[in-house]
Order: C-alpha cells, then sequence, then structure tokens
C-alpha cells in the first residue's frame, strides 16, 4: 500500500518516543519519497486552523501515534490520501485508511505502541525502534505484559543492552518535546534513521543536557505536596515544561493509585489535565470530547486540554468518577 503513495507526503506524528520511532520506521519504507514530517504544536492532540491550511497541498497524509479529530482527518482527506497508525483510543474513521487494532476490538496487549502496529504492518523483523516505542509508552509496566516483554528481553540480550538502557533511550528521545523543542522533535526520526547503534541514542550530547534539565525541574515538582482524596491523589504543578505526563505517571505507579495532574504553566489560556487510572478512563474520554475539549488517551490514560476557566467543574468530574466505589 505505501509502494503506491505518489506525490508529496507529510508525516504528523505524536512528539513522543512512540511518535518519532514510528515516523522512523515509515521514513525508511518511504525512502523513495518526497515526504517530511510534522509534529502538532507541542500539547495540542489536534491541528490549528493554521497547520490546516499549511498541510493542504501536500497528496499523501499519514497520521503516526495521535488520534486526531475527526473534522481534522476529513480537512486533510479532502486534497490527499489520508493513512492513520495509531493504537489509541477513539472512533474509527472509515472514510480514510485507519489501522487501529484497538479501536476494532483487539487485545491491547498485543499492540502494545504504534510503533509495533507499524512494524508490524512493514512486516519487519523486530527492532530497537520497534521496541523503544513499547518501552516509551509503558516504561516499568510492560514487564506486566509477559508476550512483549519477553520479545523486549530476548532482543536485549542479542544486543548486548539492558532495560535500563532501553528506558534512558527513551528519557532522551522524550527529551526534546519536555524541554518544548519542536524543530528537534521534529528532527529526531531522521537523526534515528542514520544511527546505526543504540549507543548513538545514548551519548547525544543534545539530549542527555536535555535530560539533566528535566530531571531537575522533575524533582522540583514531585517535592510539592500532593492532596490525596478517597484514595485518589490530586496534584497541580507549574511548570513550562511539558512533563505532565512524567509527573502523573511517576506519581501513580509509586503509589498504585488513581493519580489526578493539573498542570498550570504550559498554556496561558488552557490548562493540561494528565489522569493515571486503575478503573477504565473511557467513559471520562468520552465525556471530556462531548464537552467540546481537546481530549484522549487510552483504557488506563486521560489526557485533555481545558479553557481554565473550565478547569476545575472538569477535575471534580473526573475526581468523582475516580473516587465513586
Amino acid at each position: 500500500m505505501l509502494a503506491e503513495l505518489q506525490g508529496k507526503g507529510l508525516l504528523i506524528h505524536h512528539w513522543d518516543t512512540d511518535g518519532i520511532c514510528s515516523v522512523r520506521l515509515l521514513l525508511e519504507h518511504l525512502s523513495d519519497k518526497n515526504v517530511v514530517n510534522k509534529t502538532p504544536e507541542l500539547g495540542n492532540y489536534f491541528l490549528t486552523k493554521n497547520e490546516l491550511n499549511e498541510y493542504s497541498d501536500y497528496d499523501f497524509v499519514i497520521v503516526a501515534d495521535m488520534s486526531l479529530p475527526k473534522d481534522n482527518i476529513l480537512k486533510l482527506a479532502k486534497n490527499a490520501k489520508v493513512l492513520i497508525f495509531d493504537h489509541h483510543l477513539g472512533q474509527e474513521i472509515k472514510e480514510v485508511f485507519h489501522q487501529n487494532p484497538i479501536i476494532k476490538g483487539e487485545n491491547p496487549d498485543e499492540y502494545p505502541s504504534t510503533s509495533w502496529i507499524i512494524n508490524c504492518f512493514l512486516d519487519n523483523d523486530v527492532n530497537l525502534f520497534a521496541l523503544l516505542g513499547v518501552v516509551g509508552d509503558h516504561e516499568q509496566k510492560i514487564k506486566n505484559n509477559q508476550l512483549t516483554y519477553t520479545t523486549i528481553t530476548n532482543f536485549c540480550n542479542e544486543n548486548n543492552l539492558t532495560f535500563n538502557d532501553m528506558l534512558k533511550m527513551v528519557y532522551l528521545l522524550d527529551s526534546s518535546y519536555k524541554i518544548g523543542d519542536k524543530k528537534a522533535v521534529e528532527k529526531a526520526p531522521r537523526l534515528l534513521l542514520n544511527y546505526t547503534s543504540a549507543n548513538e541514542i545514548l551519548e547525544n550530547t543534545q539530549w542527555n543536557e536535555n535530560f539533566t534539565k528535566l530531571n531537575e525541574e522533575i524533582t522540583k515538582q514531585l517535592e510539592q505536596a500532593s492532596d490525596e482524596i478517597n484514595g485518589t491523589i490530586l496534584k497541580k504543578i507549574n511548570t513550562s515544561y511539558n512533563i505532565i505526563s512524567t509527573i502523573t505517571r511517576k506519581v501513580a505507579w509509586e503509589s498504585g493509585k488513581n493519580t489526578l495532574v493539573i498542570n498550570t504553566g504550559f498554556f496561558e489560556d488552557m490548562d493540561q489535565i494528565y489522569v493515571r487510572s486503575n478503573k477504565n478512563a473511557e467513559p471520562m474520554i468520552k465525556r471530556g470530547k462531548d464537552l467540546g475539549f481537546k481530549c484522549g488517551g487510552k483504557k488506563e490514560v486521560l489526557g485533555a486540554i481545558v479553557p481554565k476557566e473550565k478547569t476545575d467543574s472538569f477535575v471534580e468530574e473526573i475526581m468523582e468518577f475516580l473516587t465513586k466505589k
């Protein structure tokens, strides 16, 4: 299917390790095509009007690791052939090619990342980039997925790597978006295309400098007090770094409890809300979308961008949902 694509191509991808590695895999397969890659404005799970206008003159568009709103996709599809590779919750968009086994009812454990889905679609052997996307989306939790973790362990043993090496590479790749460097995010897939070993990722000077700055900020934010309400942790942060998912993950996994984090410092007029839940978060993802918020996630994760004046009411609804027996 990809071989049949003609003309100018655009790859739109998430800014994290899974999105970056997904595009790296696609770029290798599309090496004979005229393609560029872009990520949305960092923190946005949608395309702005300016982005949609800018992207209107491509012949084909591939969306990787992002559940963009249907109206965004249909706007792109007016002028281009659109393909989506994703593993997030959402609705199947039947007007375009939509490769997402999760929304078709398949077992999420068998499709732990978009990089894995793309790697299977391309019929590639197991490789570093397919697995980095998996580790990036699940970190230590992937050890609970015995089938996938065995694959990761075997790969590491064969390539003189450890699981901690994989985690460090994820943290380095994620550092560009967390520091707020959109251009570096977009440059990363092509860097990976030219890298021949894991050590080149581990020794990237800029990513290591970012990593040091981020660790200092993450430590500072984690040291701030959190509230616990009926077994659910509520934490407020104020930072210009895009670290809300990292903060939420660390708090939730250390405590084992439902966790809701609000960041008031990333956008001027909007707040970031992020949830890690032991309950199925799908009802609240749907509720957020019904309220008109940019909202998405997976079974255990909710991420939303909410106008500041509506943050308190939505947080109240989420907390009620999370604390309800």
